[in-house]
This record gives structure tokens, C-alpha cells and sequence, in this order.
């Protein structure tokens, strides 16, 4: 496949962190869950731990690298194994873990993190009679959390109001459209179903999906192949991948359009760019580390090394190694301390857009909402930056085509960006 040579993400290159940039000693969960089993903003990383008689996961404040006290304080209320762990993507200080104990909890976490074993959630949401195996943030409306559990039923939690969906079958991957108003699920049965998660119904009707944002399409995986695709009548481009050690998990950047593949019990990530016009999605790269990765997580763009031209950053759970380790994507530049605002394009970010009351009632056209906006600042600098659309800082609003439109859409995606 050619590469596009207009592309500013051509030579990409995979950093992995040192042992001091890891976490070391951690002791991994052995669940064999497709998850990804480790969750971080730029405060605070989550990782899903062993647990004898219950289920526990780690917290550790981000910078709080090298090796792990082994009797570090753990968030130990569930009594299962934990299954998912979630970052309040508009609270960092808010987390939500789901287990087999048929529950979902939600956290807080002090601004000095977990001094000791914290058994206590915040809210403990009980209403699923089988393992919670999928947790998932609405990415725009705050207080909204969906949860899938192996009872074949999706609920989408307004704290403290449940709305319960029944599913077909068993939920595998979940994922929101830009502005949350659709909802891709992927199923055990193979099949993609894109849903309105505001009423649970089925609007159309595969292992893995993943909506991209901006683009309009979608990216589903059946094994050992995947495609993209505008709706689900006819992809756009197919690919079939090598052999791999387990399932993909794919993660997506809709600033930068680049696709990254992951697979579980793998040691490559493999990274492509995305394009509306043909071929659709162009290889780039694949990052080789030594040892396989059992999960991965992701840092939000609020939390990059900028000053670096890091424009994205995994952070690998090899269970062999009991270790958590960071890999960053960068792009190589010669003047990399400045501030490079061509590969930093306008992010989500971390106010949501709108209520969770307003975006399950339907946001009315031309309802004004104070935007969510993220400025990319050199490390270690804070500022409150006014939004400020007709002067020096500049927006995009992104809207769904009418075709799309078939209910209001709960408030435009708004994003700002501002050079520094």
C-alpha cells in the first residue's frame, strides 16, 4: 500500500519507556478478559490487580514511576475479579470499575491518590444478574456511564437514573460516535449493530468496532481481517492482517486520523492514516516491543509531552514482566521544544457539552452550550485561556449530516485551539 508523501505522520517513530518511566512489580491481573485492563489521564493510571477473595485494582498518581510498593493501598471494594476500569473523562479524579460481582462502582480518588485500601465507592450500582464485563463513558454528556453485562443487557446510567436496554447477544465492544449520539456495537452473534442509545433502538444492523469521529465511518474487525466502512452495506476498504496472537484492540485519534491496531498476547502495534478519499487508510508504520502486551491504556491529548511531539501514548500491561509500560508515538522534528501546532489540531476537551439531563432529553437546534475546549500547553505551564472565536483562537463545529439526523443531535462537538 502507498503512503500518502504529503503526510506529516510518514515517520512516526515508537519510544518505549525506561524501567524508571515504568511501573514495575505490579501484579497483573490473570483474568483472560478481552479487556484492556488499564485506564490513565494525566493525573492518575488505573491497572486491574490479582486479588485473593475479591477484586482490586491499582492507582497511582501518573508521575509516581519505577517500582511498586507491594503493599501499596488498593481500591478493593468489589467481591470479584474486576473486569474494566474507566477515567471520568471529564473528572480525572473520577473512575468507574465493573466486575464479575455483577456490580459497577464508581470512585473518587483523592488529589494525593489512594494513601489507604479504599473500600468505599462513591456509588455502587447494582441491576445487572450476571458479570459486568464493559464499561464505557458517553463522551459528551457528563455523569453518563453504559454498562454491558453477560445478562445480554446494556444500561446506560445516569446517576442515579438506570434506562435498560436488551441486547440481542453478548456485547463484545462498544463504541460512541464523536458527539454521542450513535452507538456501534459489536456482538458475539458477528454482527454490528449502530444503535440510539438514548431509546436502545436499533437503527442498523463482528468482533471489534470503532467509530471514527470526523470522518464518518466506522472500522470492524472479524478475524484476520478488517474494514472501514461509511454505513454497513458495502465497505470501503478491507485489509487482512498477519496472523495474531489474540484480539485487536483498536484505538483511534480523530485529530490526527490515525489508526492504531494492538493486538492482545502481541508485540506489534500497527499504525495506519485515514483519509476520505481513496484508498481510504494508508500503512504507515508498526512499533515492535520484546515482550507481549496483555492490555493496553491510553493518555487523553491533554496529558502529551508536546515539548516532544508526542501525539500518542500507550502504556502496555505485560503481565510477564509484571509491568506497566509507556510507549510513546512521536514525530521526529529538529526543533521539537517549540510548540509544533501542525501536528497539535484543535482536541476534546475535559468540560462535557452538555448535561446528562439535556442530552437524554434531546439538545434542540441552535441550544447554546458553553463549548469543552483543550489547549495544548508545555509541560509543567497553566493557563486560563478564554474561548475566544473571532480573535486570536479559532473553532470547528462538527455536525452530523441530516442523513444521520434522525434524532437531534445533543449538542455540537466544539473544539478550540490556540497557539502558544
Amino acid at each position: 500500500m502507498s503512503e500518502d508523501p504529503a503526510s506529516l505522520f510518514r515517520h512516526v517513530l515508537g519510544k518505549s519507556g525506561s524501567c524508571d518511566d515504568s511501573y514495575t512489580g505490579v501484579p497483573i491481573t490473570g483474568s483472560v478478559h478481552d479487556n484492556h485492563f488499564c485506564s490513565a489521564n494525566p493525573s492518575f493510571i488505573a491497572i486491574v490487580t490479582e486479588s485473593v477473595g475479591g477484586g482490586s485494582f491499582l492507582v497511582l498518581p501518573i508521575n509516581q514511576t519505577g517500582r511498586v510498593d507491594p503493599r501499596h493501598p488498593r481500591v478493593s471494594g468489589h467481591s470479584g475479579p474486576v473486569l474494566d476500569v474507566k477515567w471520568n473523562p471529564f473528572d480525572d479524579h473520577c473512575v468507574a470499575s465493573c466486575s464479575e460481582d455483577c456490580t459497577v462502582r464508581i470512585w473518587d480518588i483523592p488529589d494525593c491518590g489512594v494513601q489507604q485500601e479504599l473500600l468505599r465507592a462513591r456509588k455502587t450500582l447494582i441491576g445487572h444478574c450476571r458479570r459486568v464485563g464493559l464499561i464505557q463513558w458517553h463522551p459528551t454528556a457528563e455523569n453518563l456511564l453504559l454498562s454491558s453485562a453477560y445478562d445480554y443487557r446494556v444500561r446506560l446510567v445516569l446517576m442515579p437514573v438506570h434506562r435498560r436496554h436488551p441486547s440481542e447477544a453478548l456485547l463484545l465492544s462498544v463504541s460512541f460516535s464523536g458527539d454521542g449520539s450513535r452507538l456501534a456495537a459489536a456482538s458475539k452473534d458477528r454482527r454490528v449493530r449502530i444503535l440510539d442509545p438514548r431509546t436502545g433502538r436499533v437503527l442498523h444492523r463482528v468482533y471489534k468496532v470503532l467509530y471514527m469521529g470526523g470522518l464518518r465511518m466506522l472500522v470492524r474487525f472479524v478475524e484476520p481481517d478488517f474494514c472501514v466502512q461509511e454505513d454497513l452495506s458495502k465497505p470501503l476498504h478491507e485489509e487482512i492482517l498477519d496472523a495474531s496472537a489474540g484480539v485487536i484492540f483498536p484505538f483511534y485519534d480523530a485529530d490526527t486520523r490515525m489508526l492504531y491496531l494492538a493486538g492482545k498476547g502481541d508485540t506489534t502495534i500497527r499504525c495506519y492514516e485515514l483519509s476520505n478519499e481513496t484508498p481510504y487508510i494508508s500503512f504507515l508504520t508498526e512499533f515492535r516491543c520484546r515482550v507481549p502486551q496483555k492490555g493496553l491504556g491510553v493518555m487523553p491529548k491533554r496529558g502529551l509531552d508536546v515539548s516532544a511531539c508526542e501525539i500518542f501514548r500507550f502504556y502496555r500491561v505485560i503481565a510477564v514482566k509484571a509491568t506497566v509500560e509507556p510507549l510513546s508515538v512521536v514525530v521526529p522534528r529538529r526543533e521539537s521544544r517549540t510548540f509544533q501546532k501542525d501536528l497539535y489540531p484543535a482536541t476534546a476537551g475535559d468540560r462535557a457539552a452538555v448535561t446528562a439531563q439535556e442530552w437524554l432529553q434531546g439538545a434542540e437546534k441552535g441550544a447554546r452550550h458553553e463549548p469543552s475546549f483543550c489547549v495544548h500547553l508545555r509541560p509543567n505551564v497553566s493557563e486560563l485561556l478564554g474561548w475566544q472565536p473571532d480573535g486570536t483562537g479559532s473553532f470547528s463545529l462538527l455536525r452530523l449530516q441530516p442523513s444521520e439526523a434522525a434524532v437531534p443531535p445533543s449538542g455540537s462537538e466544539v473544539r478550540a485551539s490556540r497557539d502558544l
